[in-house]
This record gives structure tokens, sequence and C-alpha cells, in this order.
């Protein structure tokens, strides 16, 4: 495997860099460095910026309006953006379900749904887990029954992403019964207008509002918003999950914080703690070496899309990987907050935020949110347990 990036990949990281630079807009760097929340407006800002330029869908197929970048220049982009403290693209509708459009969609779907996704038109959720099914999916027992050309769809689908910002939301759902578990779940999509959907907040212990419980009672949605035929959802799911694992990866943005943590320690006033400053600094160095090994990892799971495939089964390596760094890496920020990692914000979307908070480190609430929210990414997407059990049977072949 060749590392060495050549002379065309070098001189489009550059090209990628003056964007972030001179043209995406600075307000939203300036938010992100000042520790404030993004709401809807600005993500939908980020991504119309990046849709002019046209770099909004690097995995989608050329034709559909992805770049045609090769599996190294999207790492590079990926690189570029987390290095300027740009926020990642929302990622249900861009990086999961349009690619399973792409693939399995019928022409009528893809004209009336990708073109929305890609100018920010229309915003979707994913909805997978459900009270009783998270680690183990395939038992859903959320129900969608034909009635003619449409399909009620009844049950409760939790921990929905930004479900409250969405208008439409991919689901699985069960159509029929089968002795196999994983046969009988359909791909379908809903219109999160429907007489019938509600929409729950979830609010974490940090005061985020991120999370939402979606209940469907007697939901009815079009024969025509499935995706793909009826009882094969299981599989355009695991080609689903596959974009989704390697999309945990986020080097550089890793890179950006620990750096920023190294930083932090080498300024306080360890006084007479040098033995706890010294296995600190060993600690983050344990976390760099780590993160070198994920950068590899992420680069080999990449490979396959030059070749126009989905991502293997070295995405359940990289999902572990990622995840567990990033543990370690916000493990590290609040240890460094230390007494001041304590505080819940319940709104950091003003540029005042820090108001009445001057004693308490800069970094400090961000820092907590950011542990916060990475204990789950261990969860979602297929928990690192099954995610082993995964590579298990793939060594077995």
């Amino acid at each position: 495997m060749d590392l060495d990036f050549s002379s065309d990949d070098n001189a489009f990281r550059a090209e990628v860099r003056a964007f972030f630079e001179t043209q995406y807009p600075s307000w939203i760097l300036d938010k992100v460095r000042n520790g404030q929340t993004l709401g809807k407006p600005d993500l939908d800002a980020s991504q119309a910026a990046l849709n002019a330029r046209g770099w909004l869908a690097p995995n989608w197929p050329k034709e559909y309006g992805g770049t045609g970048w090769t599996a190294t220049q999207r790492f590079i982009f990926d690189e570029e953006l987390e290095r300027a403290a740009a926020p990642s693209v929302v990622p249900m509708g861009l990086l999961y379900v349009a690619p399973i459009i792409c693939a399995f969609g019928s022409d009528e779907q893809k004209a009336a749904w990708l073109p929305d996704i890609l100018s920010g038109k229309t915003f979707w959720a994913q909805g997978y887990s459900e009270p009783g099914s998270g680690s183990d999916l395939a038992s859903l027992t959320t129900r969608a029954e034909r009635a003619g050309e449409h399909y009620v769809v009844n049950g409760v689908k939790t921990w929905t992403s930004q479900g409250h910002y969405a208008d439409w939301i991919f689901l699985l759902v069960r159509t029929s019964d089968e002795t196999k578990k994983q046969d009988g779940i359909s791909f379908l999509c809903v219109d999160m207008k429907s007489p019938g959907v509600t929409v729950r907040p979830i609010v974490t212990i940090d005061g985020s509002h991120y999370l939402n419980e979606v209940s469907f009672e007697n939901v009815e949605t079009s024969v025509d918003n499935r995706i793909g035929e009826e009882g094969r959802g299981w599989a355009y799911n695991r080609q689903l999950l596959s974009h989704e694992r390697t999309s945990y990866a986020h080097v550089a943005g890793k890179q950006r914080q620990l750096s920023e943590i190294k930083r932090l320690a080498g300024e306080l006033p360890w006084g007479e703690m040098a033995a706890g400053k010294a296995a600190f600094m060993h600690r983050i160095a344990d976390a760099e070496i780590r993160l070198a090994a994920l950068e590899y990892t992420t680069l080999r799971a990449l490979a396959p899309l030059d070749a126009g495939q989905a991502p293997g089964d070295e995405a359940s390596i990289l999902k572990i990987v990622a995840t567990e760094v990033a543990q370690l890496i916000t493990e590290l920020g609040l240890e460094l907050a230390g007494l001041f990692a304590a505080p819940s914000i319940p709104d950091r979307d003003a540029a005042t935020w820090r108001k009445g908070l001057e004693t308490i480190p800069s970094f400090a609430i961000p820092a907590t949110a950011a542990y916060f929210f990475t204990r789950a990414q261990t969860i979602y997407g297929g928990t690192n347990e099954i995610q082993r059990n995964i590579i298990f049977r793939m060594l077995g072949r």
C-alpha cells in the first residue's frame, strides 16, 4: 500500500484548503471555534456553500451529482474540512439514504428525491432503532401493512438524530413474518408531515436536543415510497451501514482535538502534580498512536470505493477503532476540565453563551458535551460488540 500522496493529490489538498480559507462562510467557523452549537440554518448554509462548489456529495455516483473523486481525494477533503473546523455534512440524507436510492431506487424516486437532497430542500432522518430493538435491529417490530397502493405504518423509532428537523424519514419496517427475522423487512420512506407521525424530543444529560423519539400511528405512505423489493430491506440496510461505518473516522477532527488537549495540558499549572502530568501526556501519546493506526485503517477501508464497490466488512474494523479512539480523546478532554466539567448548558447557539461563566475554562463545557456525545458512538450504527461478531465471521470464511 503506497501511503505517499501524489502531486495531483497535493494540488487537490491545496485547492480544498484555499476554499475553506477564502470561500467558505467564515461565520460558521467562528461559531464552532467559540464552542457554539449549530442550528439547522447553519448546517443549511454550510452545505449550500459546498454544493455551490460541487463538493457536497463525494460518495454519490457522478451521474447523480457526485464529485467523481478517488478514495484518496475523499480522504483529503474530509481532512481539510475538519482541519478548518467546518461541520461535517448531515449524513442521513447525503451519506446514508442517497447511495441506497442511487443503487436500488426507481428512476422516479431518483428524480423526486436526489435533487432535493443535494439542494438542501429536504432534510432526512433515519428510523432504525426501536425501544426494544437496538443492537438486535432485526428484531424490530414497527410494521407496515399493505392496503392497496399504500402501506399503513405503526410503531416507534427512537434515538432519531435531528428528527425534529426532518422532512422525510427512511425506515426499516416489518412487512411479513418469516422464520429468519432478517427476512420480511422492507426499506420504506415516509413524509414527516403525514398524519399520525409524532416527534418527541429526547434532551440529553448535557442539555442538548439532538435526539428524538418518532411514533407512527396508522401512518399511510405510498407503495411508491418503498425502495427496492418488498422484504429485501435488510440487504439494502447492510450496504447503508457499510457507508455509515466508514463515515465515523474523522481523523483530522480527532487530530485537531488531540492537539488542542496537548496544548492545554502543557499550559496548565501542574505544580506538585508533575507525575500526574507525565501520566496524562503518556495517555496523549497512546491516543496519537491509535489515531495514526486509524488513519491507515481508513485508507484501507475506502480503497474499494475506487473500484465502484461498497465498503466491505472492513468497515466494521473501522467503526470499532474510530469510535473507541473518539471516546479516548474526549475522556482526556473531560479529565483536563476536571471540576469544571459538570455544568449543563441547554443552549449554546448564542455568541454570548459564556456570560456568567467567565470563571470556567472556555474549553470545559464543550469538552463535557463532546464526552457525552461519544458515549453513544460505540452503540449506534451497530454496537462494537456486534462489529466484533462480524469480524469473527469474516475471519472464519
